[in-house]
């Protein structure tokens, strides 16, 4: 199971690529709003709770200042994927990207790109499935259909510029 958590529910729109990768591998999620600033002993509980509630990794997203990753792994044994979230109160995203990916010795946060979600999801997922044969291959499965998406277009490409690559 991963738990997916945000800063605030204007995160949601982001963080839901996250929740919608792993319903579509059919993975257990919870997805809640736990604000580092806001609500700081509800992040706590939350990161201290969370291996006892079955998770297995946190996703966390935080715009801004993006204390909220961190924060959750200096609680918890579980590993922590950081989405820096492009917000209002943002400095074109870096603030969160370097809050996320500056972590202390000690306290590490595996981080996506800004707004990555998605990849914070597929990152988790990967994580289960070192572990678990069945998501383990879900996820090929989904590699497969990237690889046949790209592969599709080649033909289509080649029609309207022909070339000699038959690879």
């Amino acid at each position: 199971m991963v738990g997916i958590i945000m800063g605030s529910q204007s995160d949601l729109p982001i963080m839901e690529q996250a929740a919608n990768f792993l319903k579509s591998l059919d993975i257990p999620y919870e997805l809640t709003v736990v604000s580092a600033h806001r609500t700081p002993e509800r992040m706590f509980d939350y990161a201290k709770t969370a291996q006892e509630r079955g998770l297995k990794v946190i996703v966390a997203g935080a715009g801004g200042a993006a204390h909220l990753p961190g924060m959750v792994a200096s609680c918890t044994t579980l590993p922590v994927i950081g989405v820096p979230i492009l917000s209002s109160n943002s400095i074109d995203g870096w603030d969160s990207v370097l809050s996320i990916l500056q972590m202390p010795g000690g306290i590490p946060v595996a981080t996506v790109a800004l707004n990555g979600a998605l990849n914070a999801g597929i990152l988790a997922a990967k994580i289960l499935g070192s572990g678990n044969e069945k998501v383990a291959h879900k996820l090929q499965q989904y590699q497969d259909s990237l690889k046949d998406k790209v592969l599709g277009t080649v033909d289509d490409i080649k029609e309207m510029h022909p070339n000699q690559y038959d690879k």
